[in-house]
């Protein structure tokens, strides 16, 4: 699998993005190289798809095919990519702050550790829909792993389309959330349009 190597917070500073939106509290002290000078248009809209696609930890095969099922749906093309990145189980465990980053929520998915609607799935690409209850496995919820993320997690807000029982780590998923309740800093036009080229 194809990993990116490059410094969380050299990325954040290269994209113009705050490191909390991934989990991270950490603040970088240095100044973008790239800082004061002026992005081309399409510097612009490539810069929008590499953020979300950092965001939510997403390759570019994977983001494209994304991208196609958002056009065939009906709506927006661009808020219904974000409403599908939004709905991935790996988002959806961060978001219910059963994992300190969306990569942690990646590899709990990974190792089996998460149940929706009573089924071991370990693809965190998996999309939930409404009314999709997640849980920590039995065998995983007394371990140490779980006492520390729910420490570092407990002043996070889930999102009002979720409902998260911290203590019996399980959740379920209220309603599809619409674009302006996705707290994300992503321009999605700016994506529709360098697709569409």
């Amino acid at each position: 699998m194809a990993v990116n190597r490059v410094p969380v917070l050299k990325r954040c500073r290269s994209l113009d993005l705050d490191p909390v939106y991934l989990g991270i509290d950490k603040k970088s002290k240095r100044k973008a190289s790239n800082a004061g000078r002026k992005i081309s248009e399409y510097g612009l809209q490539l810069r929008e798809k590499q953020k979300a696609k950092f965001i939510y930890g997403v390759l570019e095969k994977p983001f494209r095919n994304y991208y196609k099922k958002a056009e065939k749906m009906s709506g927006q093309s661009g808020e219904n990519l974000m409403v599908m990145l939004e709905l991935r189980l790996d988002n959806v465990i961060f978001r219910m702050g059963f994992a300190r980053t969306r990569k942690e929520a990646r590899q709990i998915v990974d190792h089996k550790h998460v149940l929706v609607n009573g089924k071991c799935v370990n693809i965190p690409s998996y999309l939930v829909k409404a009314g999709d209850v997640i849980e920590i496995r039995e065998k995983s919820k007394g371990s140490d792993r779980y006492k520390q993320v729910l420490e570092a997690t407990s002043g996070r807000v889930v999102p009002e389309w979720l409902e998260a029982d911290a203590d019996a780590l399980k959740g379920s998923v209220k309603a599809i959330p619409t674009r302006d309740i996705i707290d994300v800093p992503v321009d999605e036009m700016l994506i529709v349009e360098l697709y569409s080229k």
